[in-house]
């Protein structure tokens, strides 16, 4: 088995693509369940944000998983694949841990650093684990990707410099404008884009902002944090013709305004300018609005260059972050491959038990004028005798596991101490699912291949082992 990452973002796709593969979260739950239906995919985490769609998935087979994600693709956006294959990306095995690390990290945004996307993919992993789309090996890596992420931001000064897309937006105003004083802006949408759109400005002296949200509470609360004005959608565009900015942010799956609505509002504007900057994916504002006179629209492409004069020292804290990553590749590797040693030391584990168990049925039966306090003590002594015997060859197949004849260990180890007899009992049991699909492929195995393969695919662990 392997593990995979399939995708789309800012660097491969343009907005009005990326529009088209978004999930509405009220869809999310869904559409893991379709992709953890779809052939050959064992586990599953969508990942899905204004800059990026993706799909991680453990997979059977790399051959064909590509296939069939873009089956999936077509299949639940409605589009043939000859409009988004050339802009798909796919990373196998250690490409797609590394990558995940590094998303939610922040070092694949389009702001380096930027700390939303830690809690994007936090949410879209803990979704995953309540639908049971994911099993023994992305509840690990997902969870030590948002610890590594945490402790990535706290421990460098890579969040300390203000380059988030919010931020962008603002910055494209003020180069627009110079300064907010006397300026009214409104902000549409009270989600947390929204309310770090209202921080950037209330920060750069805006003094009129109005919020604009279908839930009138919403817009209240993040309106009463700034000393702003609440408005619903309809008394936002009664407002449009005193606006002088709108940054829009919202979840909404249509345009909140056309280019019929903003052409109203600007009759009554006298040639004064409009400036839209749309920050939403799918996007918020009709692009034909920016053939209206006197308005100027932006979408969330067009702020990739604005920043770059504060990415300098962020791209340094990276650095340090990527040997971070480094450390946790290797981590997650040696929990792989203790993974698989598991089953042999549980076989070595019921059989030592197994001894000690008949021994004492012996004892009791030869001495049975032996006290049950005697008993207890010579119980005690002979399992103590038993764990510290089998202490050391434990210890020591961990170890190989992790060297490059692990294999040939773990068939010695079970030659050394006859262990094939229990592993084929635990296979012809069922204790291992998938035991019997695989009977026609387990001749061409030894017994402890077999065995690990077989709990492997009980774990729903991949069958790779990271380099």
């Amino acid at each position: 088995m392997h593990i995979i990452a399939v995708g789309l973002n800012y660097r491969t796709a343009p907005v009005e693509v990326r529009e088209k593969f978004t999930f509405a979260e009220k869809e999310l739950p869904e559409a893991l369940n379709a992709l953890i239906g779809t052939k050959s995919i064992m586990e599953g985490v969508i990942v899905a944000t204004c800059n990026r769609t993706e799909m991680y998935a453990v997979v059977d087979r790399h051959q064909l998983c590509g296939h069939y994600i873009r089956s999936f693709m077509e299949k639940w956006f409605g589009l043939p694949r000859e409009q988004f294959t050339n802009h798909l990306y796919m990373y196998e095995d250690e490409a797609a841990i590394r990558h995940l690390f590094k998303v939610t990290s922040g070092l694949d945004s389009m702001v380096i650093g930027e700390t939303q996307i830690l809690g994007q993919v936090k949410d879209a992993f803990l979704l995953a684990q309540e639908k049971k789309t994911t099993g023994t090996v992305f509840n690990m890596l997902f969870k030590q990707a948002v610890t590594m992420a945490k402790r990535a931001h706290s421990e460098t000064t890579i969040g300390e410099s203000a380059v988030s897309v919010s931020y962008a937006a603002v910055e494209l105003g003020k180069q627009i404008f110079g300064q907010f004083n006397r300026k009214t802006v409104m902000i549409i949408g009270a989600g947390d884009t929204g309310e770090l759109t209202a921080k950037h400005l209330y920060a750069n002296g805006a003094e009129r902002i109005l919020v604009v949200n279908r839930t009138f509470e919403r817009a209240a609360q993040l309106a009463d944090k700034f000393g702003g004005t609440p408005l619903s959608l309809e008394e936002g565009l009664k407002k449009l013709p005193e606006t002088d900015i709108i940054i829009s942010s919202t979840g909404s799956e249509s345009y909140v305004l056309n280019r019929l609505q903003v052409a109203e509002a600007m009759k009554s504007r006298k040639s004064k300018p409009l400036f839209m900057i749309d920050i939403a994916v799918p996007r918020d504002l009709d692009p034909t609005i920016a053939a209206v006179e006197n308005v100027f629209l932006y979408d969330i492409d067009d702020l990739e260059g604005i920043v770059e004069s504060n990415l300098d020292q962020r791209r340094r804290e990276a650095a340090k972050i990527d040997v971070m990553i480094d450390d946790e590749m290797v981590a997650f590797e040696q929990w792989y491959k203790t993974l698989g040693v598991v089953p042999l030391i549980r076989s070595l584990q019921t059989k030592a038990t197994d001894i000690h168990d008949e021994t004492m049925n012996s004892l009791t039966k030869k001495l049975p004028g032996l006290s049950e306090r005697e008993l207890k003590v010579i119980r005690k002594l002979t399992k103590s005798m038993m764990n510290q015997m089998i202490q050391d060859p434990i210890l020591r197949i961990k170890e190989m596991a992790g060297e490059k004849r692990a294999e040939e260990a773990m068939d010695m180890f079970v030659k050394l101490f006859a262990l094939e007899e229990l592993a084929e009992s635990q296979q012809q049991s069922g204790l291992y699912p998938g035991a019997a699909e695989k009977a026609a492929g387990a001749s061409k195995l030894n017994t402890s291949t077999a065995l690990v393969k077989n709990a492997q695919q009980q774990a729903g662990a991949p069958a790779f082992a990271p380099t």
